[in-house]
């Protein structure tokens, strides 16, 4: 079942006349079911953060529509889009994003403080992220005193506190190492199968990609195609990659 739904999203930028504007995104319908983990990829410019940021209520389309949970997002008023998103979607970026003056902890759980959740429903909803992504020995720490990886673990983990019906995820993996990178993979394949919640994402790595279940590829602001896993990881590592040189553009990390 869809939980989340884009009807022909056109973004352009640069007004409404053609002169000048650029098409980022020209007619993009997409479907993702529940419990489902998908990348997006394309070359640089293809328009995949700027489809992200329309799917997950960061930006605006200029046209089309989308719904999450049946909720169409471009009727909401400003208010109620922040609350549904805070209460429905969970982010995890590139930068990690998190609080230098707080600690693993209470980055954590930040957003159930905002939610105004009892102390004891926070601590206990902390404790079991943390034991789920083994961060346990972080609690206490700073943001600077941990490893990358370990910070981006704490991301995912404060990304799920609220319990969303999905993650949107923006190149999760940039700046780590590739052991950091697949212990992000495995936490995001973890979430999806022992929590069901829907994992999307943006990358151009092509290794952390090899871990979700469909890539859909974006080309010119337009979906070129999509794949969906069958067989090892390494077969289907093999296929994004084909189908990567079939698109062009930008070199990918391998």
């Amino acid at each position: 079942m869809p939980i989340l739904e884009a009807n022909t999203i056109v973004k352009v930028y640069g007004g409404s006349s053609e002169e000048g504007a650029t098409r980022a995104l020209d007619g993009v319908s997409l479907s993702v079911n529940e419990g489902e983990f998908v990348a997006i990829m394309g070359p640089s410019g293809s328009g995949k953060t700027t489809l992200l940021n329309i799917l997950s209520g960061i930006d605006k389309p200029t046209s089309g529509t989308v719904s999450i949970r049946g909720t169409e997002l471009s009727e909401m008023t400003g208010d109620e889009l922040a609350l549904f998103r805070r209460r429905q979607l969970g982010f995890v970026f590139q930068e990690f994003n998190l609080l230098d003056s707080l600690t693993v902890k209470e980055n954590i759980m930040l957003p159930m403080v905002l939610e105004k959740k009892s102390a004891a429903e926070m601590e206990s909803k902390a404790k079991s992220l943390a034991d789920l992504f083994d961060i346990q020995s972080t609690l206490d720490k700073y943001p600077y005193q941990i490893s990358g990886g370990q910070q981006q673990r704490t991301a995912v983990s404060r990304a799920l506190t609220n319990d969303p019906a999905i993650i949107f995820a923006d190149e999760p993996t940039g700046n780590l190492d590739s052991k950091a990178s697949a212990v992000i993979m495995e936490s995001f394949e973890k979430i999806v199968a022992q929590l069901a919640t829907t994992v999307l994402l943006v990358t151009h790595d092509v290794f952390a990609a090899s871990y979700c279940q469909k890539v859909v590829f974006i080309k010119d602001g337009m979906i070129h195609s999509s794949i969906v896993k069958k067989g090892s990881r390494k077969e289907f590592l093999d296929r994004i990659m084909d189908h990567l040189a079939v698109l062009g553009g930008r070199s990918y990390d391998l």
